[in-house]
């Protein structure tokens, strides 16, 4: 006697509810695989900030409590404290912090206002006229930083400098403790500015035209719009460009201030970050210079939070 399924009669296989969801439930290997995906793309980033950023950094932690002259055949002396309690007591730690704070402050006009007026006075240039106009601004940054202070040493120069020939005076411009942090503060602005002018640009176009456009249909003026619509709308780029100015000028200045008064002079020019490698290089005190260091990135870092902190409770009001 033959036995004979459904199947092989040409039956219709029953199709339960628990056959659907089983079928629909991806295997967890295929799940597993999916949320692997992501973080495949993230390894190299991730492989390359662990490399050169916190393993740097915990070394940096490890160094500071040891006292070391960067000999190899010199032993590590544990220290404690000790660099930290230095770095304290040290006036001229003081001193350099005092000059990068005074040295932030030279900056904003170049980070902020200056970028602002010219973004504002030129959002009506259109066309082939814009791109050169952005490329004329933008190219002090291209600039090697080491490059343009070999030019500027050129053109202040006291004797036969430009500068001096055209305002008409005999000033040492660079070897001058009342001048000298002045002019690292305007070369370094006059590096960054169109830097700051594109990024304003670029927040600019960023805003919708309906704003200005039921402004003006309400009978706002131009300034008016720019004054109470614009400008509270631009202020999220505006925190990001102080947020800049703020953790990386004393870093921008370092090769101008190496290349024209190497601290100097009766160091007016030496900020935080350039102590911070005087100590690492020039005394040889490599404790001492990764204690300031891990200072420096707990100084900055709050900073740092706070500015954050402050950018998206703008952008959220803004929203």
């Amino acid at each position: 006697m033959l036995v004979t399924s459904e199947a092989s009669l040409g039956a219709e296989p029953v199709v339960t509810s628990e056959t659907l969801v089983t079928a629909a439930r991806p295997s967890v290997a295929r799940r597993s695989g999916s949320a692997v995906i992501p973080y495949l793309y993230l390894a190299p980033a991730l492989v390359l900030l662990v490399v050169w950023t916190y393993r740097p950094l915990i070394q940096a932690a490890q160094l500071s409590v040891y006292s070391w002259n960067l000999l190899p055949t010199t032993p590590m002396v544990p220290v404690g404290a000790d660099n930290y309690q230095r770095l304290i007591e040290l006036p001229e730690v003081g001193d350099s912090i005092w000059r990068t704070v005074v040295l932030i402050l030279g900056l904003l006009p170049f980070s902020l206002v200056l970028p602002v007026v010219v973004a504002f006075a030129t959002r009506a240039v259109r066309g082939p006229a814009r791109a050169l106009y952005q490329a004329v601004i933008f190219a002090p940054f291209l600039v090697a930083p080491v490059a343009s202070a070999a030019v500027w040493q050129w053109l202040l120069d006291p004797g036969a400098g430009i500068v001096n020939r055209v305002l008409g005076t005999d000033v040492n411009w660079i070897h001058e403790p009342s001048t000298a942090p002045w002019v690292v503060t305007i070369i370094t602005g006059w590096h960054f500015m169109g830097f700051a002018v594109l990024v304003v640009s670029a927040g600019m176009a960023g805003i919708s035209n309906d704003y200005a456009d039921a402004a003006a249909v309400d009978g706002a003026s131009r300034s008016q719009i720019d004054r109470w619509i614009t400008l509270p709308l631009l202020s999220p780029t505006l925190v990001f460009l102080g947020l800049m100015t703020v953790l990386l000028s004393a870093q921008w200045t370092f090769p101008l201030i190496d290349t024209l008064t190497q601290g100097g002079p009766s160091q007016s020019t030496t900020n935080i970050y350039y102590l911070l490698w005087d100590y690492g290089f020039h005394s040889f005190d490599a404790g001492l210079g990764a204690a300031a260091g891990i200072m420096l990135f707990i100084g900055f870092g709050a900073v740092a939070g706070i500015l954050i902190w402050l950018s998206e409770r703008i952008s959220f009001h803004d929203d």
